[in-house]
């Protein structure tokens, strides 16, 4: 009906209910993804991966905490509020309160000196498009598996939201923004990932694959630079770790 108020989103504070069970033996892959509207899942997550996905984390800027922080797996199946689906920096939100719950983590934070890559604009300037997508609607920065190579279409994306993506999920450092870009863009990279990047999980491209490595893809496609320098990021510590509760 013309002039009917859009319903308010739900705060997406906390899930509904979520259950954690540790992953099976031999179980490999490992993703998060909603299914359908209402349903969010975690699977083969270690709780240091976990918090690397919830705060946009290296894993190696985290610390502390009992030995099984990374090496015990969980896989998570939970049901978000509402009628309309979580988006990412929301679902973030809810798996923040989970950790905090079931996981009884608490923590702090304090700078530490880490080899670090920054990212810059290259010599001839950057070669992207700005989005026109509303500034309010979600970002979205998420890469896809092929086989000898990594497609990674980003929409209406920030610097922030992909040197978050860099760091928390592909490369071994955590990575900083120095571009000085402020705006939203709409991107498509593509590159064949070697050995250091997702952790070893996913093969290593041979070398006569026919996308570049990632460095050449970045500077060439959009007209950034990865430069390996060492400086001040903020590490976080575990104070407070416990394995959850059963369900």
């Amino acid at each position: 009906m013309a002039g009917q108020v859009p319903a308010a989103r739900p705060k997406f504070d906390a899930f509904d209910v979520a259950t954690i069970k540790q992953t099976p033996e031999g179980e490999k892959g490992r993703f998060f993804k909603m299914q359908g509207t209402h349903r969010w899942i975690a699977t083969n997550f270690t709780l240091k991966l976990l918090i690397g996905l919830a705060y946009d984390l290296n894993p190696k800027t985290i610390e502390g905490g009992p030995a099984w922080v990374d090496s015990t797996h969980f896989n998570i199946e939970a049901v978000t509020p509402g009628d309309v689906a979580p988006n990412r920096a929301e679902q973030m939100a809810m798996l923040r309160t989970l950790l905090a719950d079931r996981f009884q983590l608490t923590f702090h934070r304090k700078p530490k000196e880490f080899s670090i890559y920054v990212l810059e604009v290259a010599k001839n300037g950057p070669r992207l498009k700005q989005s026109t997508a509303p500034a309010d609607d979600p970002s979205s920065v998420i890469g896809v598996v092929y086989p000898q190579r990594i497609k990674l279409p980003a929409r209406n994306a920030t610097m922030g939201d992909f040197t978050a993506m860099l760091q928390r999920a592909v490369l071994d450092r955590p990575v900083v923004d120095k571009t000085g870009l402020t705006g939203r863009y709409d991107f498509d990279l593509e590159w064949a990932p070697d050995e250091s990047q997702f952790g070893g999980d996913i093969p290593a491209a041979a070398a006569d694959a026919p996308s570049p490595p990632l460095f050449v893809a970045i500077q060439e496609q959009l007209g950034l630079r990865l430069e390996a320098i060492r400086g001040p990021v903020d590490e976080l510590i575990v104070d407070r770790a416990a394995e959850p509760s059963a369900n």
